[in-house]
């Protein structure tokens, strides 16, 4: 059967598919729309079989806040190009916009979430990889929930974070939080709440260090680990938040110190952070 132009201008219109690939698929479906949409669905699906192993360093992060609700995600692929393309750039904002609405709990729940197009956010994610013929995945997403929240996005959108604190404080402090987060990457708030497999990995750098000078030769295990860990408090300095050295200001306070003298009373109770380049 003939395929005209107006067909296939159809097609794409309602798929975002190229002009070849919609040709082809209305030909195959023998002029049917609805069959043409699912070829288009199922030639994505198979780009992304194939190509479910390569790595997706390119993207855009994202943030959004609504209220007490803030969200972090990101939507990857695998080249540069890919990621400055405009269409890529509206279906990252897109998930976003979705994610911060449903505010999903984790990712698997998000990849059920439904765009504004109707579409889920897995059905088009794998569209888009049908389309470019290159990987799409959501690299990264998680919420958090605070009573004010604060984000950073780098300019070159690769790399954002979110911070929760317990109640509002001061716009610049609360970004220049974010920017800390974002640029030094700390482990955790505090030390209270780095993660026991952080810590004790920090405990096994020591103690093999310490096995490896000759000073420390034949002394027992138990003091291996007691000296481990009393070394930990210049990791915590350095990796946790609240005791880094704030990076906004002259480099000689605090992040704990330049929130206390915003509000004494705020405190963060949390962050998100994702990065491309990790």
């Amino acid at each position: 059967m003939e395929i005209k132009a107006a067909d296939v201008m159809k097609l794409r219109q309602m798929t975002g598919a190229g002009m070849m690939d919609c040709k082809k698929a209305l030909i195959e479906a023998e002029g049917d729309y609805n069959r043409a949409q699912e070829i288009i669905r199922e030639k994505g699906k198979l780009v992304a079989a194939k190509r479910a192993d390569r790595e997706t360093t390119e993207g855009a992060v994202l943030a959004r806040i609504d209220g007490q609700k803030a969200i972090l995600v990101c939507l990857g692929c695998e080249t540069d190009f890919v990621s400055k393309n405009a269409e890529f750039q509206a279906l990252a904002n897109s998930i976003a916009d979705a994610a911060i609405a449903a505010y999903p709990a984790d990712k698997d729940a998000l990849m059920s979430v439904v765009l504004a197009d109707g579409r889920t956010v897995e059905a088009a994610v794998t569209e888009q990889t049908g389309k470019t013929g290159e990987k799409h995945v959501v690299a990264y997403y998680s919420p958090i929930s605070a009573a004010f929240a604060a984000s950073y996005i780098h300019h070159n959108g690769k790399v954002a974070a979110v911070v929760g604190f317990s109640k509002e404080v001061s716009a610049d402090v609360a970004r220049g939080i974010a920017i800390q987060v974002a640029t030094m990457n700390p482990v955790s708030v505090s030390d209270k709440d780095c993660p026991a497999e952080v810590v004790e990995k920090e405990i096994q750098i020591y103690k093999e260090q310490m096995k490896e000078d000759p000073k420390m030769a034949g002394k027992p295990e138990a003091m291996l680990e007691q000296i481990a860990k009393g070394k930990l408090g210049k990791f915590f300095k350095e990796n946790t938040l609240l005791e880094q050295v704030y990076q906004m200001g002259d480099g000689k306070q605090l992040v704990k110190e330049v929130l206390a003298a915003s509000d004494k009373d705020a405190q963060i109770l949390g962050f998100r952070r994702f990065s491309l380049a990790d």
